[in-house]
């Protein structure tokens, strides 16, 4: 009996054992709810969308990961044009008639378990279909936004969309150019998120992602930063923000049916997560610490006693001066690395304060310094003012003659106001400078967009084509307490050093040009009791003398008492 009915049986447990894993990596999906999906390596999940409505004439399907790349398919072998594989990847489908329900396909080749979100948008006949046109990447229709990033900018593209049409239908054609029921009345509005500052989480990460996924969400919790229409290219460009995690999303809309769809979401921290010499989670090179670390303390040393003392206010803003300077020349002809860069011009700041100093000290001219330390708090005040949404206007992103001939206009203009308030403007300058070098020293630990003041207008020196970049940076907790900071340091170190110095003389006086006065005064005032009393090297030969003879005629051995 057991050998009729247990190969059966055996059989029947064998069927059930190679079931079973199918069933597990099944994942069914309803439009508009997020799922988590966890992909192993060589592992396929199968993504079902099912009780798809009638009225929905295509759908998109989106995940996300963190740092991992993700495949996502039609088919379950992925085929070049019918998968994509990213951390944000999403594959759009045209419903056919009856259609309730298709199949995608979610692979990884990662070591590691990947985890990902992913949700799927439904969108009926009347609104676009994003990446419909698309002549450019290898989807037919390709709704994803491709992003690429470096030092200083970050750039963003996509596919043109199409309108849309019934299921079933005949898509309209993309390259017909007349008429106003074309796709040429499409307009595509760019959005960007900012995730929490100094937050590199996943769950961070997958909360954003889950708020601007689909177009009312980005609407919401999003920023609008431009409007491009059909007859632009369908590039945008932005500031990188290395450690921040940034979202991006198109949407495009449809003026005469004021219908919209979103293309799927792409984010990026400017950095890699990967890297094991300066990876987001260690962002920030030991040099760079050191030298803002000493920057910062002192900032905080000229914030409260530049005035005084003079000769070390010079020096910290001489080396300032001379240090950005070659900086910049230095990385715009070499290609040194950037640790050698930096000690380079650390070294050149030290001889450019030297050089402020002596130059002080020998000729004693005190408005000529002021004159360098007005044109950096000016750098200050002009570097803040493009800092404001100012900065992003048309005009100074389109032309960099405008731009900079604005900045140096607001540049030179603050040396004139140290013309008639010397003292009142050398003291204003060391507290904002000082609490500001203090603000770039906690950015080295501790991520805060106020660096960006500065950088921002490094990133235009040193990129030509950083102009058409747009600026734009986090304002969250950490930013409004570092400018906090700022102001109460700044405002200390005025008030403190106006009430020690309101007695005193406005500048220290040339010790050279002192000592030439004390030498001509001696030279030609014979009435002064001092012209007439011997030097110090003429007294102490007198006394030896003395001393000698005294010993000659007495025979005595005394000490030279001097």
């Amino acid at each position: 009996m057991c050998r009729w009915i247990c190969p059966p049986l055996l059989l029947l447990l064998l069927l059930l054992c190679e079931v079973q894993p199918q069933v597990e990596n099944r994942v069914v999906f309803l439009p508009g709810t997020f799922q988590e999906v966890s992909v192993s390596q060589n592992e396929t999940v199968q993504a079902v969308v099912s009780r798809i409505p009638s009225e929905v004439a295509f759908i998109t399907l989106q995940f996300h990961t963190q740092h991992r790349n993700i495949t996502l398919s039609y088919n379950r072998m992925p085929g070049l044009g019918l998968s994509l594989t990213a951390v944000d990847s999403g594959l759009l489908s045209a419903l056919r008639l009856g259609e309730v329900s298709l199949s995608l396909f979610l692979s990884s080749s990662d070591v590691d378990n990947v985890a990902a979100t992913g949700v799927i948008l439904p969108y009926s006949s009347t609104d676009p279909v994003p990446g419909a046109c698309n002549m450019e990447f290898n989807l037919d229709i390709d709704p994803n936004v491709y992003i690429h990033y470096n030092l200083y900018e970050t750039t963003i593209r996509f596919a043109p969309a199409n309108l849309g049409y019934e299921r079933g239908g005949t898509p309209p054609v993309c390259d017909e150019s007349t008429g106003s029921s074309t796709r040429w009345r499409l307009q595509y509005d760019i959005y960007q998120h900012f995730l929490l500052e100094n937050d590199l989480s996943q769950r961070s990460l997958f909360s954003g992602i889950q708020a601007v996924a689909d177009v009312r969400g980005m609407m919401e919790n999003g920023k609008r930063v431009m409007t491009l229409s059909s007859s632009d290219k369908s590039v945008a460009v932005f500031s990188s923000i290395p450690g921040q995690g940034v979202i991006y999303s198109v949407i495009v809309r449809d003026p005469l049916l004021n219908t919209s769809a979103s293309y799927v979401p792409v984010h990026t921290y400017a950095c890699s997560f990967s890297s094991t010499l300066d990876s987001c989670q260690t962002l920030g090179k030991i040099s760079t610490k050191i030298f803002f670390t000493i920057t910062g303390l002192a900032g905080l040393f000229v914030c409260f006693f530049g005035h005084r003392f003079f000769k070390c206010e010079l020096f910290c803003m001489g080396f300032s001066f001379v240090a950005f300077f070659f900086f910049v020349l230095i990385t715009r002809t070499t290609d040194l690395n950037y640790d050698i860069r930096l000690v380079l011009s650390a070294v050149i700041g030290v001889v450019g304060g030297v050089l402020l100093v002596m130059s002080w000290w020998r000729f004693g001219s005190v408005m000529a310094c002021i004159i360098v330390i007005g044109l950096m708090l000016g750098f200050l005040i002009a570097s803040t003012v493009f800092f404001t949404p100012l900065g992003d206007l048309e005009v100074f992103r389109l032309s960099d003659a405008v731009f900079w001939v604005t900045f140096c206009c607001i540049m030179v203009l603050v040396p004139l106001f140290f013309v008639r308030w010397p003292r009142e403007g050398n003291i204003v300058t060391c507290g904002i400078i000082g609490a500001y070098a203090v603000i770039l020293a906690v950015n080295a630990y501790i991520y805060t967009s106020l660096s960006y003041i500065t950088l921002n207008i490094l990133k235009r020196f040193l990129n030509n084509n950083f102009s058409a970049a747009f600026t734009d940076v986090p304002f969250q907790t950490i930013d409004y307490v570092m400018i906090t900071v700022w102001v109460v340091l700044g405002v200390g170190g005025i008030v403190l050093q106006l009430y020690r110095e309101r007695s005193r003389p406005f500048f220290p006086p040339s010790p050279y040009l002192m000592w030439l006065q004390e030498r001509e005064r001696r030279k030609t005032n014979v009435l002064d009791p001092s012209h007439h009393f011997p030097s110090l090297p003429n007294r102490l030969l007198a006394r030896v003398r003395q001393l000698t003879k005294r010993t000659e005629s007495t025979g005595e051995h005394t000490p030279l008492l001097l």
